[in-house]
């Protein structure tokens, strides 16, 4: 990121408040390796396993997945992404001008604890390839204690990142990328060279029911970045241009989505239990020599730790708009010690790893796409934000609408959050509606939350923004009510 007032130091000081014009001179291409970062994880190859073992899809089915998954999840993150750009300021933030100061609150703090989750998955998979590298190289097998111990060092080297700011976060992601980069290449070479490919390519066609829901499997991961990708595009100047965010986001997913859940279902010839592994992480030491094994476990470790520091770095800005009174970093060590104590229960009482996360995924797609839809759809009618409307919490912002609710956003969030899980299927809650339907048996809660939630919000009337007294109209709010 280009330097600014706020991003030359180490500690990245600026909250969820809109960035001055004069510091917005970062650069859309530096938004690339974020979004290589944002996919630097092992759980991507134990999700390829799954298509193939779970699924029965064969490698051209999972070829598919493996390029659509990322064009549909990150095609979102880029244009909501845009929203960024036009107002400076943090997704959660920006989400105060459509739902209204107080009807925030409730997406916010469903993708807040939402987020939880989506860390603790983070920090427990960091945690067990600290594991197993300890495994490899030293013999050192895992106990309840060096469960913990693994935990709170990655938990704890998560919050230093994400605590100094989007500075540093950015350059972490960087350098992580052409190490992945270098390392994956040696990994795909090895499996070239001793996969049995006639195993591979012999492998039967799976359903394109199944085909379909795979997609939505792999595209939950990028769905989550949705709210938070303003986060990421606010120090982008006014003019920057909306088809290099979106393709930056796109691309820079691609680029480790395509060979990772490739690679994953060719492994899962080799170690058909490898979808199914208590462990998401240690499949690694067994499939892989050491001399490779050991260096690419060190990136997976790095690649979650930058995962995991972009989401707090996010999760912070939500806490902020939620009425922390805090400063940011200060935000973040809350989500800390909640992935602590989650990843803890996790690692010492679940019985299955990848059936609780694919449970998780499938529920936490649906409570972003919520918000996706409204704030989505409200991005057609609204291209600037008032920053002074946004910071003021009180009856005389003009965001306050009725109550400090918008009806509109708020109704149709609701409706389709409902919606959406009653069209959903997983270990853990199966919906009325989840059968007997396209919708439903195709695994596509997570659209339907969208189309509906997003459909009904430009269907309803809006309130009008108040304004102030002696104060110009923002271009961004001038609609009058009903319209």
């Amino acid at each position: 990121m280009t330097k600014t007032v706020e991003t030359e130091g180490a500690l990245e000081t600026r909250g969820i408040e809109q960035v001055p014009d004069h510091e917005r001179t970062a650069k859309t291409r530096e938004l690339f390796p974020t979004w290589v970062g944002a996919n630097i994880s092992v759980l991507l190859l134990t999700m390829g396993a799954s298509l193939v073992v779970a699924y029965h899809l064969n490698i051209w089915q999972a070829l598919v997945v493996a390029v659509a998954a990322p064009v549909v999840s990150y095609g979102l993150v880029g244009l909501i992404g845009i929203a960024g750009k036009r107002g400076g300021a943090p997704g959660m933030a920006l989400s105060r001008a459509v739902f209204g100061q107080r009807g925030n609150l409730l997406p916010g703090s469903l993708i807040w604890v939402a987020r939880w989750g989506w860390e603790t998955i983070n920090a427990v998979t960091g945690a067990y390839a600290m594991l197993t590298i300890l495994d490899i190289l030293f013999g050192i097998r895992a106990n309840s204690v060096l469960d913990m111990v693994t935990l709170l060092v990655f938990v704890v080297a998560t919050f230093a990142i994400s605590g100094l700011g989007i500075n540093a976060v950015q350059r972490c992601n960087k350098y992580a990328t052409y190490l992945f980069g270098v390392f994956s290449v040696l990994v795909l070479a090895y499996l070239v060279a001793n996969t049995d490919w006639s195993r591979v390519m012999d492998h039967s066609a799976g359903s394109t029911a199944a085909v379909i829901t795979g997609i939505g499997m792999i595209a939950a991961g990028g769905v989550s970045w949705i709210p938070t990708a303003p986060d990421f595009t606010r120090y982008l100047p006014r003019t920057a241009s909306s088809k290099a965010i979106v393709g930056t986001a796109v691309g820079g997913a691609g680029v480790v989505v395509l060979p990772m859940v490739l690679m994953g279902a060719v492994m899962a010839v080799a170690t058909p239990d490898l979808a199914s592994a208590s462990d998401p992480v240690s499949f690694l030491g067994e499939i892989l020599p050491t001399w490779i094994a050991v260096p690419y476990l060190f990136i997976a470790l790095i690649g979650m730790l930058l995962i995991n520091s972009m989401s707090m770095y996010s999760a912070g800005f939500t806490a902020q708009t939620l009425g922390f009174k805090v400063p940011r970093h200060w935000a973040v060590s809350v989500n800390a010690v909640i992935s602590l104590v989650f990843g803890g229960v996790l690692m010492l009482v679940a019985t299955s790893f990848m059936g609780s996360f694919i449970a998780f995924l499938s529920l936490l797609a649906v409570a972003f796409s919520a918000w996706v839809g409204v704030f989505g759809a409200d991005m057609f009618r609204r291209t600037e934000y008032d920053g002074r409307a946004m910071a003021d919490t009180t009856r005389a912002s003009a965001y306050w609408y009725q109550g400090g609710f918008s009806p509109a956003a708020v109704a149709a969030w609701a409706v389709g959050l409902v919606s959406g899980l009653m069209f959903t299927t997983s270990d853990w809650f199966t919906g009325p509606l989840a059968t007997n339907n396209v919708i439903g048996e195709y695994g596509l809660g997570w659209v339907a939350t969208i189309v509906i939630s997003g459909g009904l919000y430009l269907v309803l009337p809006k309130p009008a923004a108040a304004r102030p007294a002696g104060t110009t109209e923002p271009a961004g709010e001038r609609t009058a009510a009903g319209v």
